[in-house]
């Protein structure tokens, strides 16, 4: 009897030595017994899974999503700050200039007050001048006119005598006004 046991034991995927014949996977005798443990397996996984490693995931994910969206907005504010920044920039540049260009109208304003004042002494010390150049002038003319008188008196008292005249220096003064009138 032990041996007819055996032979029931054996069956038809393991030979009389206890070796598996062929693949011990597709043996129909032993498929409900991997269908079970599959189950079983797929059932431990589930519960591995669902319990432990996908809230993890999950937990990460939504830590990434949060991490995103929160980098997104921080990108946003200083995109902004930027913004804000290069506005105000922008308007310093626009105010230092427009002070710089009341700097320059306040020089140049002063500048041309020093440049009037100045002119007004150059035109003073040239009108005086002038005036002195004129009375020189006046006082050579006058002088030139003395002279040429004096000339003209004794050219004509010489061109008299010359002549064979005679003529007395109260004649001769009077026909050389005469003549230098007009």
């Amino acid at each position: 009897m032990a041996t007819q046991t055996t032979e029931i034991a054996v069956g038809a995927c393991v030979d009389a030595g206890g070796s598996a014949l062929g693949m011990p996977q597709l043996c129909a005798d032993w498929m409900g017994n991997q269908v079970a443990w599959l189950v079983v397996s797929l059932i431990v996984i589930y519960l591995i899974l669902s319990r432990i490693a996908l809230p993890r995931i999950g937990a990460v994910l939504a830590e990434r999503s949060g991490t995103i969206t929160n980098d997104i907005a921080a990108a946003e504010e200083l995109k902004q700050k930027a913004v804000e920044a290069e506005a105000a920039y922008e308007q310093a540049l626009a105010d230092a200039r427009i002070q710089a260009a009341a700097i320059v109208a306040e020089a140049k304003a002063e500048i041309q007050v020093d440049l009037d004042v100045e002119l007004a002494k150059a035109d003073a010390t040239i009108s005086a001048k002038a005036a002195e150049g004129e009375k020189a002038i006046t006082a050579i003319r006058e002088g030139a006119v003395k002279s040429v008188t004096a000339v003209a008196k004794d050219t004509a008292k010489a061109l008299v005598s010359a002549l064979g005249g005679s003529a007395d220096a109260k004649t001769i003064t009077a026909a050389v006004s005469a003549r230098m009138k007009g």
